[in-house]
C-alpha cells in the first residue's frame, strides 16, 4: 500500500488488563494421568539400568512437553478479543487527538477508533506528554497495545519497537519568520537558534547531519510541542524549528507569520508504533484494516477532513462581506428577524454568526460534514429539533436555539454582554474548554467573567504547558478568539448600516456605497 503524500508548506495511564489464562493452569493433568499417557503412547514406565532419579527426570521432562505444546499461550490479537479492549496511546495535539465542541476528535483518534470497532472492542486512550514517554510505555509490561501518535519510523527506534505499514507521508522542513532572510540550505541555518521536540525523528536527524556538520547547532525541548515551536517561530524568539509538514498546514492559519525556508529531507513515512515483539498477529491486523480503509477511500476522505480544507479563522475582506451583504443578507433576513424575536436575541447577531459560519451560504458543507446557514452538525441538528439542516429557516432557528441553550449553561456571574461573547466561544469551541480557560484565568489572578481577561487566556489551551493542566486538554483556543472578534465586527457593521432603517425593518434597497462606509468604522474591538 503506498502512503497518501501530504507535502504541504493529564497524561492517563492506559487500563490494566490482566494477560494470563488462569484456565489453561487449572486444565494442566496431574503427575498421574500424565504418567498414564505417557505409558499410552508406549513410554515404558521402568528402564533396565536407569536409576529411580534419572527416570523421573526424562517423564517429567516429556510431561511438561505435552502439556505446553497443548497450551499456548494465545497471541496478542487473541488477547485483545478476550480482554474486549484496544489500548492507543497518543498525543494531544491538533494531528493526533483533541477535544472540539463535538467531542474527541483528531487524525489519529478517528483511525483508532475504526480500527477498534474493526476488532469488536472497545478503545481505551490514553495520552503522553514527550514522545520519549511514548516509547517508553510501549516497552513497559502491561503497557498500550500500540502507539497512535502521528510518528513517522525512525531507524534509531527500530531495536526499540516496531513500526506498522505506514498510511502518510510528511516532510521535516526548516521554517522561519516572515520578514526575516529566508534559509534555503543547511547552512543558512548554522549559528541560528534552532529548536525541535526532543525525542522526535528530525532530532536524530539533525544529529546524524551534526557529524558532517558540526557548526550545526540546536535545541531540544520535552516541554514543548509542535504548536509551542510555531509560535516562538512566529514571535520571532527563535530563528527557526523544524516540524513536519502535516504538522504545518495544521497550525499555520493562527501563526501567519511563518514560512517555510526549505526541506530538510525527503517525505518520511508516518506509522503506528507496537512493543518490540515477535507476535505478528496485531501487526497483520493493522495491515489489513488500512488496506481496507484504502480501498474504500475512508483514508483519504479523513485526510482531507483533517488536512485538506480552510480553517473557519480565514480573514474574509470587507468589500466582500459588503457585496453578500447586497446580494445574499436580503434573502435570509426575515427569518434571522424571526428567530430573534422568538428567543430574545439580535436579529443581527445571528446574522453575523451565519455569515462566519456560511458566508450566508445555505448549501455550505465543510469536509467535517456540518453543513447550512449555521453549520451545524448531525447531533446538533437532532439537539435542536431540525430535520433540514440547508433549509434557511431550519437552520437558522436551530443555531438560535442551540446559542440559547449554551448561554444558559454559563455561570449566572457572567453578566451581559460579555454572557454573549462567552456563548459564542462556548458555541465554537465546547463548553469544556471555555470553563478551562476560566479555571486559568482565575488561577492567573484575573476575573473568569469578563470577556476582556478570558479572551487572553483561551489561546493557551493550545500551549503544552499550559493545557496540560486542565480538565478537557488541547484545544485551538485562539480560535474561538477570533470566532467571536469576527462576529462582533460583522455585527457592529449590520448595526451600523441598518439603524436608520430600524422603523422600517428592512435593509434599504439601493445600491449604497457599503466598502466606503465599512472604511469609516473603527478597526477594532
Amino acid at each position: 500500500m503506498r502512503p497518501i503524500p501530504l507535502n504541504n508548506t493529564s497524561s492517563q495511564a492506559p487500563r490494566e488488563a490482566a494477560r494470563t489464562r488462569p484456565d489453561v493452569l487449572r486444565s494442566a493433568p496431574t503427575s498421574r494421568s500424565v504418567t498414564a499417557g505417557l505409558a499410552g503412547r508406549g513410554v515404558q514406565s521402568t528402564a533396565i539400568g536407569w536409576s529411580g532419579k534419572a527416570r523421573s527426570a526424562v517423564l517429567t521432562l516429556l510431561a511438561l512437553t505435552l502439556v505446553l505444546t497443548g497450551c499456548e499461550k494465545p497471541n496478542r490479537l487473541e488477547q485483545i478479543h478476550e480482554e474486549g479492549v484496544l489500548r492507543v496511546i497518543t498525543r494531544n495535539t491538533p494531528t493526533t487527538y483533541y477535544q472540539d465542541r463535538n467531542g474527541d476528535t483528531g487524525l489519529e483518534y478517528e483511525l483508532s477508533k475504526r480500527f477498534a470497532d474493526s476488532l469488536g472492542v472497545e478503545l481505551d486512550l490514553s495520552t503522553s506528554n514527550t514522545l520519549d514517554e511514548i516509547y517508553q510505555r510501549l516497552g513497559a509490561e502491561n503497557g498500550p497495545d500500540l502507539a497512535a501518535a502521528g510518528l513517522t519510523i525512525n531507524p534509531a527506534r527500530e531495536g526499540q519497537v516496531r513500526f506498522a505499514e505506514p498510511y502518510l507521508d510528511a516532510t521535516p522542513q526548516v521554517v522561519y519568520r516572515r520578514g526575516t532572510r529566508q534559509p534555503r540550505n543547511l547552512g543558512d541555518i548554522f549559528g541560528k537558534r534552532v529548536m525541535v521536540l526532543k525525542g522526535s525523528t528530525v532530532a536524530d536527524q539533525l544529529r546524524n547531519l551534526q557529524l558532517e556538520h558540526p557548526e550545526l547547532t540546536f535545541e531540544e525541548s520535552d516541554n514543548l510541542e509542535i504548536v509551542d515551536l510555531l509560535r516562538l517561530v512566529n514571535d520571532d524568539e527563535i530563528d527557526h524549528a523544524v516540524v513536519y509538514s502535516n504538522e504545518l498546514v495544521v497550525n499555520q492559519a493562527f501563526y501567519p507569520a511563518v514560512r517555510v525556508g526549505f526541506d530538510l529531507d525527503q517525505p518520511r513515512p508516518i506509522a503506528w508504533v507496537l512493543p518490540h515483539s515477535n507476535d505478528d498477529s496485531l501487526l497483520k491486523a493493522i495491515s489489513s484494516f488500512f488496506e481496507t480503509i484504502k480501498t474504500n477511500g475512508t483514508l483519504d476522505q479523513l485526510v482531507e477532513r483533517f488536512y485538506g480544507h480552510s480553517d473557519v479563522l480565514d480573514y474574509v475582506g470587507a468589500r466582500a462581506f459588503a457585496r453578500h451583504m447586497q446580494s445574499r443578507l436580503p434573502r435570509f433576513e426575515t427569518h434571522f428577524r424571526q428567530a430573534g424575536d422568538q428567543y430574545a436575541l439580535d436579529w443581527r447577531l445571528l446574522a453575523g454568526m451565519a455569515y462566519q459560519e456560511s458566508l450566508w451560504d445555505p448549501d455550505a458543507r465543510s469536509p467535517t460534514g456540518v453543513r447550512g446557514l449555521m453549520m451545524l452538525t448531525l447531533p446538533t441538528a437532532k439537539f435542536v429539533g431540525v430535520t433540514n439542516r440547508i433549509d434557511p429557516k431550519q437552520s437558522i432557528f436551530g443555531g438560535a436555539r442551540y446559542l440559547v441553550w449554551v448561554r444558559d449553561q454559563l455561570s449566572t456571574d457572567i453578566p451581559e454582554p460579555d454572557r454573549t461573547w462567552f456563548a459564542l466561544a462556548a458555541y465554537n469551541v465546547g463548553l469544556g474548554h471555555l470553563e478551562d480557560a476560566r479555571i486559568l484565568t482565575r488561577n492567573n489572578g484575573r476575573d473568569p467573567n469578563r470577556w476582556i481577561d478570558v479572551k487572553d487566556h483561551l489561546p493557551l489551551l493550545a500551549k503544552k504547558q499550559w493545557y496540560t493542566q486542565t480538565r478537557y486538554g488541547y484545544a485551538r483556543g485562539g480560535e474561538p478568539v477570533n470566532y467571536v472578534q469576527n462576529i462582533r465586527r460583522y455585527y457592529e457593521i449590520l448595526q451600523w448600516i441598518t439603524q436608520p432603517q430600524s422603523e422600517t425593518g428592512r435593509l434599504p434597497d439601493s445600491n449604497y456605497h457599503t466598502p466606503g462606509i465599512l472604511e469609516q468604522l473603527p478597526q477594532g474591538i
